[in-house]
């Protein structure tokens, strides 16, 4: 009977320690001023990916990198509902400065580029509804922001807006400078996989049609882009996925792409070269990476 009652014991006093992590887990969920559920930590290790650090909280949902005037310092931005603002930060996250940008809106940054002078080319170009008939594209000199150069677009084949569910393919959250070119990325919000590439000339006039340079078939939508310094590798990001892509004779749109898991990195947003092997990735939490090409 003693073994019985101990045995009993034992269990009640394991489902109240149960209990209570349960409830401990629970603290601050749904709750203003819980505790952040953190969802930029690698649950399993992924090869070639390293976690840098973590940026202040004032830098809003990272959509964007370019590199910055130093090694180891990256321009990026919030997207939509920020201040018109780069922030430029180190590989540890820590902020360097603030970089305002007085004279502008910021409707959806999604993406940033550098041509070969420095500049910063600010896509805003978040199109979710694909109702948007301001897209814009700002030409920024991050030493002298009071000077901006807009290119204001459309594409050549929409012409609803919206357009019917099916044919919402005009939301672009990935873009990159090449040879006197943008190129533009669509994150397709009916299908999903493909993804259009458009063109716009970087110093043409200040309102252009974009042209509609192919596509390509991912397994995932796109959020962020950047070409290798040799133009030899395209990277493209989706949601916790890195689409490397080999480029034939330098077209962009006959990429062949070869999918890498990052399982646990968060909502992946922001890509950037260092060299033709390393990448830089941050995520709308504000995790700065590095990935090494395999």
């Amino acid at each position: 009977m003693q073994r019985i009652y101990l045995g009993l014991l034992s269990l009640a006093l394991l489902a109240s320690t149960a209990c209570s992590e349960a409830q401990n887990d629970d603290k601050g969920k749904g709750k203003k001023g819980g505790k952040k559920k953190d969802h930029t930590s690698v649950m399993n290790p992924v090869s070639g990916l390293k976690r840098l650090g973590a940026m202040p909280s004032e830098v809003t949902e990272s959509s964007g990198l370019a590199r910055g005037p130093e090694a180891g310092t990256y321009y990026t931005h919030g997207d939509h509902g920020n201040t018109p603002t780069l922030f430029l930060v180190r590989e540890s996250g820590e902020l360097v400065r603030r970089v305002e940008i007085p004279g502008i809106t910021q409707e959806d940054w999604e993406s940033v580029s550098q041509d070969e002078q420095g500049r910063i080319y600010i896509a805003d170009t978040g199109n979710n509804n694909n109702s948007r008939q301001d897209l814009t594209i700002y030409r920024v000199d991050p030493a002298n922001p009071g000077q901006v150069r807009r290119i204001r677009f459309s594409y050549p084949d929409q012409k609803d807006f919206p357009p019917v569910k099916n044919d919402r393919n005009f939301d672009v959250e990935a873009s990159l400078y090449h040879n006197g070119q943008l190129y533009l990325f669509t994150r397709n919000r009916a299908r999903g996989r493909e993804c259009k590439v458009y063109t716009l000339q970087a110093d043409g006039p200040e309102q252009q049609t974009a042209k509609l340079a192919g596509q390509l078939n991912l397994p995932g939508e796109v959020t962020g882009a950047d070409l290798s310094p040799d133009g030899k590798r395209l990277a493209l990001l989706g949601r916790e996925q890195l689409y490397l892509c080999d480029v034939p004779g330098g077209d962009l749109t006959k990429a062949q792409p070869r999918t890498v898991e990052l399982a646990g990195a968060g909502q992946t947003e922001g890509v950037v070269f260092t060299d033709n092997q390393n990448l830089i990735i941050s995520t709308e939490q504000g995790t700065l990476y590095r990935y090494t090409i395999q």
